[in-house]
């Protein structure tokens, strides 16, 4: 807390996006527990983030601050924003898919920093991809703001908003992608007559090496490759793969849940 009784950041909603980028900037020496506030008006959630973050303030209103973090619904953004701006806040993050920087803007008023951020849900455990931008009213330096902010819980990318709805229907809704290839892979591996007890646990940590390998070596079509012995197993299934069109069937998805995304911003 500063000489003149205000916190350094305000997180407003404790829900798991919040409580996930407070546990994130704690464990990496970010912020101090003491200059941390956190925002919650459900009291058992309250009772919780007390229990869970010992030293951090944890409050049913906005309380004095330098800047905040929008953590609740998009419904509630702007409003949110306005009890910020209210407690002093000079500069406000949005974490809210489908809010738009124009939107927080006309909110806020002049002479705040209004960054819009597009996280996703791997954020919870410390590996989630974050696209972040500003409106042409704000200073640019709060997008390094920002992103000290939200590297605490993982990669943090500067893009320009009008890619927003393409970063939702990518990375925002692509953790739900990977989650239906796990449950197909789980039902495969039952129909192929693996034990029921085995089959979720090797999954899982198929997807995790698979990720661990590309994230080290890069260049998933080298990967593919190198794993395919001409005329062996896997090319059998992916050639499978290649008549049903797996690859299409992504790039539909990610169009539609793009065009979604762009719907619900305009609403």
């Amino acid at each position: 807390m500063t000489a003149s009784g205000s916190f350094e950041l305000v997180l407003i909603g404790g829900g798991n996006m919040g409580s996930a980028l407070l546990g994130g900037l704690l464990d990496a020496g970010r912020v101090s527990a003491g200059d941390v506030a956190v925002v919650e008006v459900d009291a058992e959630r309250r009772q919780a983030l007390s229990e869970r973050f010992d030293g951090v303030t944890v409050v049913d209103s906005v309380p004095p601050c330098i800047a905040a973090v929008l953590a609740v619904k998009p419904a509630g953004i702007a409003d949110t924003a306005r009890a910020a701006v209210a407690a002093g806040a000079r500069r406000v993050l949005s974490i809210a898919a489908g809010v738009t920087t124009a939107t927080i803007r006309v909110a806020v008023g002049d002479g705040v920093d209004v960054v819009r951020s597009m996280p996703n849900t791997p954020a919870m455990v410390g590996e989630g991809i974050t696209a972040i931008c500003v409106d042409d009213a704000s200073d640019p330096s709060a997008l390094d703001w920002a992103e000290g902010v939200l590297s605490a819980v993982g990669m943090v990318v500067r893009v320009g908003e009008e890619h927003f709805d393409a970063v939702t229907g990518l990375t925002g809704s692509g953790p739900a992608y990977v989650f239906a290839v796990a449950e197909s892979l789980i039902e495969a591996g039952l129909a192929a007559g693996l034990p029921s007890d085995l089959v979720e646990p090797m999954v899982t940590q198929l997807l995790v090496g698979a990720s661990s390998l590309l994230a080290e070596r890069g260049d998933p079509e080298a990967l593919r490759v190198a794993v395919t012995s001409p005329g062996g197993t896997t090319a059998a299934g992916l050639a499978v793969l290649g008549e049903r069109d797996l690859a299409g069937a992504f790039v539909a998805a990610v169009r539609a849940a793009t065009a979604r995304g762009r719907e619900l911003g305009r609403a």
